[in-house]
This record gives C-alpha cells, structure tokens and sequence, in this order.
C-alpha cells in the first residue's frame, strides 16, 4: 500500500504544480478579452459544480457535522476573495513576477497551520521559508528600482499578496473540511459553495452587465473551458495533498510550480528580464524543496 500511496501523492503534485501556473495563463488571456475577473471566477465555480454531478453518488449530505459546514463556509468565501484578487493583479502584472510572489503562500500557510491545525514546523521549515522569501526579493527587483515599500505599493503586487493570504487561509481550512469528510466531498462543496458567494456578488455589482459579460465568455469559449479544466484539476490535486502532509509544507511544495510560472510569463506574454527571475525561481524552489525534505 505504500508504494501506492507515493506514487498517487507524487502524481497529484506533479499534476497540480503544471496545472496551477496553465490555469493562471488562461485566467490572464480571458481578462485581457475584456472579460471581469469576478465573472470569470463565478463561471469556473458554476461549471465546476455542475462537472460534479456524475458522482452524485459519492457525495454526502447526512452526518457531516457542524465544524464541517462553518470549515467548508469560510474555505469558499476565502476562495472567492483569493481567486477574484488573483485574475485582477493577472491582469495588470507580469505572470513570471506574480507567479513565483506565491511563495509566501507557504509562510502564511505555516503560520496558519500552528494556530489553526497545531502543525509546528521544524527549524529546517525555518530555513526553508527564509529562501523562499529571498527569492521572492530577486523576483520581484529589477535594474531600476530595487525592492522597496514602493514596490511592494504596485497595485498588482498588493492584489496578489492579497489573494494568496486568502488561498493559503483557503487552504487550512479546507483541510479541517477534508478531515470531516473526503477530498471528492470537499472539492464538490468548495466549487458550489463558492459559486452561491461569487453569484451574490455578481448580483450586487454586475446585475446590469452581465449579459454582455456572458457573451464575452462564450466569445472565448475554449480558453473558458480549458481555464476550467486546470482550475479543478489544481483543485482537487491539492485536496489530495492537504489530506497527507501538512498544509504548509503541502503549499511549499506548490512551489514548484514558480518555474513553470516563468516559462510560461516568457512563451505567451514576452515577459523581460528572465534570468533573474529563473534565478529568484530556483532559489524559491530550493526552500520549498528543504522545507519539503527536511521540515
């Protein structure tokens, strides 16, 4: 069974580390289409849910206790705030920088994993978290202006950090729900969930437009489908993830995916500056790497 058990982590890693940094291309794409980013958000959730239907079978409604329901609640409206933040710093910032600025991810999902799940890291997680900060700094600096408050200032750079302290709170949470029940389950109430939030919010502030939003959307219906694709695939990976290792060290090894994130701001949008960039990367990588192994 061991072997078993590896290999379906491992794989599910792999899947999710691809995944995430593809999703985040079509997320760009579809909003440089004129397309909300909450729209967006809301018609991945919608399809998503719906694509759960075939196994309405597995899912159950009876006997999931109350910490389950008010765990799963606050995973989707973090979900909501993170995704929505997330497509709005895409479309004003360069992938290669946004993508790997989710290393913090990991630094807020260990703190979050001491006081929500009593998950204390080791002094090795220390290190780890320490280079994966450092190599935030080589990312995010360029030849003009260095790391400074201003830059932190961007308004893509504060949306982003914004919507990873969501994802990472997301994250904890969730995993309580995943104790409570199943990653299918979990996975099947984030999507719908999150769909009723992000549905109210449209009704709120985009009750007048929306149908030409939904025209836009059908406009681009194959970066829609693929965005939704990558997005659940990225979704119920790291659910099979967060129910075996604990969640800051699950979210550090997503880190992976800042390469991935680099490639990818280079190919499609003809990011500059790429080698510092590939170096702050690599350096991300290695924390999450000690933080993985050695944690």
């Amino acid at each position: 069974m061991e072997p078993a058990f590896i290999s379906l982590t491992s794989l599910a890693v792999f899947i999710r580390i691809v995944a995430n940094p593809l999703a985040n291309v079509f997320q760009k794409q579809l909003t440089h289409r004129a397309v909300d980013p909450l729209f967006v958000a809301g018609a991945t959730f919608g399809l998503l849910t719906v694509a759960c239907f075939p196994g309405w079978s597995r899912l159950q409604f009876d006997g999931l206790s109350t910490s389950f329901w008010l765990n799963m609640v606050l995973t989707s409206l973090f979900a909501v705030l993170g995704n929505v933040f997330l497509v709005r710093a895409l479309r004003i910032g360069d992938l290669s920088i946004l993508g790997p600025i989710n290393a913090y991810k990991s630094v807020v999902g260990l703190l979050l994993g001491v006081v929500i799940l009593q998950e204390i890291p080791s002094w090795w997680g220390v290190v780890g978290v320490a280079l994966l900060i450092v190599g935030s700094y080589v990312v995010v600096a360029n030849r003009h202006e260095r790391l400074s408050w201003a830059v932190v200032q961007h308004p893509a750079v504060r949306l982003r950090l914004l919507a990873l302290v969501f994802s990472a709170a997301d994250g904890a949470f969730l995993k309580k729900s995943i104790f409570n029940s199943t990653p299918f389950i979990a996975f099947f109430y984030w999507c719908g969930l999150s769909f009723l939030f992000t549905l109210g919010w449209i009704g709120l502030t985009m009750r007048h437009n929306w149908r030409l939003q939904l025209t836009a959307l059908a406009c681009h219906k194959r970066l829609f489908i693929g965005l939704c694709v990558m997005v659940g695939l990225t979704q119920f990976t790291s659910n099979l993830v967060l129910s075996r290792m604990p969640v800051g060290y699950a979210l550090a090894l997503f880190q992976l995916s800042a390469l991935v994130s680099v490639g990818l701001g280079y190919h499609f949008f003809q990011e500059q500056h790429m080698l510092r960039k590939l170096l702050g990367a690599l350096i991300m990588v290695g924390g999450a790497a000690i933080i993985t192994l050695l944690g």
